[in-house]
C-alpha cells in the first residue's frame, strides 16, 4: 500500500461518521417538523369540531388523539377548553425520532371562537 492510499482512506475514516451524522440529522430534523406539522393539523381539526353548534368535547378530543396517531405521534395528549367564547385546543405527543435528546416533544394550540346561533 502505498502513502497516497493511506491518507485517502484515513480521511474518508474520519469524514463518512462526520457526513453520516449530518445526514441522520437532517432526517431527524424532518420527523419532528412532520410531527409538528401533524400536532398542528390534529389541533385545527379538534378546534374546528368544538367550535361548530353543538360539538361535544370528548368527541374533538378523540378525533385529534386519532388524527395525531395515525400522523405517527406517540404518547399524544390532548386538552380542550373553552372559555369567554373561545375554544382552545392543545395537542401534545412525542415524534418518532431515532435518538431522542429531549427534542422530540411537539406541543401545538389552536384557538378558535365558538359559534353561535343568531335568532332573528
Amino acid at each position: 500500500m502505498t502513502e497516497r492510499g493511506l491518507v485517502e482512506s484515513t480521511q474518508w475514516a474520519l469524514v463518512l461518521p462526520a457526513l453520516l451524522a449530518l445526514v441522520l440529522g437532517l432526517v431527524q430534523t424532518g420527523v419532528w417538523l412532520h410531527g409538528r406539522s401533524v400536532a398542528t393539523q390534529a389541533a385545527a381539526a379538534a378546534a374546528d369540531l368544538r367550535a361548530q353548534v353543538g360539538g361535544r368535547t370528548a368527541q374533538a378530543e378523540e378525533v385529534a388523539r386519532s388524527l395525531a396517531e395515525r400522523g405517527g405521534l406517540q404518547q399524544v395528549e390532548v386538552r380542550t377548553s373553552v372559555r369567554a367564547g373561545v375554544v382552545t385546543v392543545t395537542v401534545a405527543g412525542r415524534a418518532p425520532v431515532f435518538f431522542d435528546i429531549g427534542q422530540s416533544q411537539v406541543v401545538e394550540h389552536a384557538v378558535l371562537p365558538v359559534e353561535r346561533v343568531i335568532v332573528p
